[in-house]
């Protein structure tokens, strides 16, 4: 019989195309509303009493580290190096920025597909965003996506937007392929592998922000690596949400047979980098100033870092990336990464400057740039090339 707490997350299942056979099988999946709201409350209650130094959460942190390198299996992922085989054209020369189609090979015969926003004019070294992006349909040349990338450009600096896999220009594997969340995660280490090799960019200068789906990939890359000097995960961090879609709980990330975490931890492993959660009343991050906050907080008080973490929360706002949460976004980079807000800022901040550009004009390959000639090609040649264990 299906018990009542089950029934959820078989539903989850079907709507992301996990079976559930698998699901059912794979009993340290936590998938969607794992918890309710109120056991999530008891759990960080009770976590926060297993840690009391700074020894003891780095010695957490390591288990949740390692939880994730092999929950995802990216320690099983090909060696690569700087050799990215870029593909860039169609340069757009915009109001203070400029817009070019990129792809990079992640790994051989893998691309990661997007659009490179920079400032028109430099005169040093700029900060880095990655731009990952949530569960909408061509979210990566939305309205949304382009304008804070664009802002961002404007303000200073080199904006990286790239496609979740089987999204927009991403079509070599469905997006439901079981192993989505290694091949985001890798997708974000190798643009953030490609921003430090560019000449017009500081290396000791990278941020990250991306909404929903893209808050997860945005928590979990800055978790992995330190590179990442700045992290604002939008609409995601949730004590009892683990995320609902394959690409985010689709493999035992957050459980093992010895240790089990939540996406509120993940997050705490930005400490003590600056970090800013955006957050709403309207999705199940609608209690991160009462449950998450505070538990992230414990972890920045270790590293007397509390100056660094802050929460924009809108109670009477849902899901989503709109103006009022990318406002206080453009402050903290400006603040954190010495970007020039004042260059979109007029008694507020003005985005009137974006010329939106139709999803034609940002897609990296069409006729007259096809997909190279050794790309893999399905979910299938992409598993027997990777050849996980």
């Amino acid at each position: 019989m299906i018990s009542q707490r089950t029934l959820p997350f078989l539903l989850i299942a079907i709507l992301t195309g996990l079976s559930v056979k698998s699901f059912s099988q794979d009993k340290n999946l936590c998938r969607g509303e794992y918890w309710t709201e109120d056991q999530a409350s008891v759990i960080m209650k009770k976590w926060a009493t297993e840690w009391k130094t700074k020894a003891d959460w780095e010695k957490r942190a390591g288990v949740i580290r390692q939880g994730l390198i092999k929950g995802m299996k990216l320690d099983q992922m090909p060696k690569v190096d700087n050799h990215f085989n870029p593909i860039i054209h169609s340069t757009h020369n915009m109001d203070g920025y400029i817009v070019e189609n990129i792809a990079i090979e992640s790994f051989p015969g893998f691309y990661i597909t997007g659009n490179l926003y920079r400032p028109a004019k430099v005169d040093k070294r700029c900060p880095a965003i990655l731009s990952p992006h949530g569960h909408w349909t061509d979210r990566r040349v939305s309205a949304d996506v382009q304008t804070r990338c664009a802002s961002l450009a404007r303000m200073g600096a080199v904006v990286f937007a790239y496609d979740m896999v089987g999204y927009t220009d991403s079509k070599q594997v469905d997006h439901k392929i079981q192993i989505a969340l290694l091949l985001q995660t890798f997708n974000s280490k190798r643009v953030l592998d490609y921003l430090v090799t560019r000449p017009d960019v500081d290396p000791e200068k990278i941020g990250i922000t991306g909404e929903s789906g893209g808050g997860t990939q945005t928590i979990l890359i800055t978790a992995l690596d330190n590179r990442i000097k700045v992290s604002v995960p939008a609409v995601m961090v949730s004590a009892y949400f683990f995320g609902g879609c394959i690409c985010e709980s689709g493999m035992p990330v957050h459980k093992s047979d010895h240790h089990q975490t939540n996406n509120v931890e993940i997050a705490a492993l930005c400490a003590p980098r600056p970090m800013l959660l955006i957050s709403d009343g309207g999705d199940w991050t609608k209690n991160v100033p009462k449950i998450e906050l505070p538990y992230i907080n414990k972890v920045y008080a270790l590293y007397n870092a509390e100056s660094k973490l802050e929460n924009a929360h809108f109670p009477g706002e849902r899901h989503g990336y709109e103006a009022s949460k990318r406002f206080p976004m453009y402050n903290f980079f400006d603040t954190y990464l010495g970007l020039d807000a004042g260059r979109i800022y007029k008694n507020g901040f003005d985005e009137s400057f974006v010329t939106i550009l139709p999803k034609e004009a940002l897609l990296v390959f069409d006729d007259q740039h096809p997909m190279p000639a050794n790309a893999l090609q399905g979910d299938e040649a992409v598993l027997k090339y990777l050849n996980l264990k």
